[in-house]
């Protein structure tokens, strides 16, 4: 079994290392992670700057990388690139930080997963319920690592991401796993204006979570009650309950627009 594994908090990330170690144990590993701290840029790719590839020579792993791109052009670079050879499994984390609801829409870590579904890979996105600079990811690998293992004895969907967030608590008070949908998740999103030495303005971003009322089957709700979530994310955006209705809300105007235009 080879996994591809990546991240957007570096290739430092203690996260990303102990899952490489733990997974070492049964499958073959490759890294392909962000030469620094990527959190936030979502499913960004870089067109416009070359991309740098060093190799990275973690012990455990059969090839390793440090790029100097986005999560998502590390996943591009492992699969079409520097490794030989299909990949079973993309496995993006262990996030430092969590991604819950509609934060995946801005996550690195996720946007990784994402990208290897788009390019037919089952993959898997795993973060941490912490922003704590001091964390124990072992638990955390090793759940991972189970996971894995018991998802593998199936037929794993490929068109599907599976984003899992844990609480960061002692193991023994973890109440269970459950199976989520996407929360909801808004931040203040406060803009502190500042200036830089030569005078010009420039805006810091920052804000803390909004607490909103989630439904009891949220990945949210599922976290703030001592579980695992383990949400199943489809890339298809499509609002297909609206399709019909737009199709004969618009039938005239649709007809040769550009008789009208």
């Amino acid at each position: 079994m080879k996994i591809l594994l990546t991240n957007d908090d570096g290739i430092h990330a203690q996260g990303l290392h102990a899952l490489a170690h733990e997974l070492a144990s049964f499958a073959e590993i490759y890294v392909a992670a962000p030469d620094r701290e990527r959190s936030g840029t979502g499913h960004s790719i870089t067109v416009f700057d070359p991309i740098r590839v060093v190799p990275a020579n973690i012990a455990c792993t059969r090839g390793s990388w440090v790029i100097g791109g986005t999560p998502v052009d590390c996943v591009k670079l492992a699969i079409h690139r520097l490794i030989d050879g299909n990949i079973d499994l993309v496995v993006s984390g262990i996030n430092h930080g969590p991604n819950l609801g509609t934060d995946v829409l801005y996550s690195g870590t996720v946007s990784a997963a994402a990208e290897g579904v788009l390019l037919g890979m089952p993959s898997i996105a795993v973060s941490l319920n912490t922003h704590k600079s001091e964390i124990d990811c072992d638990f955390a690998a090793r759940f991972t690592g189970n996971f894995i293992k018991q998802l593998m004895q199936q037929a794993i969907e490929r068109k599907t991401l599976i984003n899992i967030n844990i609480p960061v608590i002692p193991p023994d008070t973890i109440k269970g796993i459950r199976i989520t949908k996407l929360g909801v998740r808004n931040y203040e999103n406060l803009f502190d204006e500042r200036k830089d030495p030569r005078g010009r303005t420039y805006f810091w971003m920052g804000g803390g979570v909004i607490e909103e009322e989630q439904e009891n089957d949220s990945d949210v709700k599922a976290i703030s009650e001592s579980y695992i979530s383990v949400t199943p994310i489809h890339l298809d955006l499509t609002d297909y309950g609206l399709i019909d209705h737009y199709r004969e809300l618009f039938a005239g105007f649709l007809d040769k627009p550009g008789d009208r235009l």
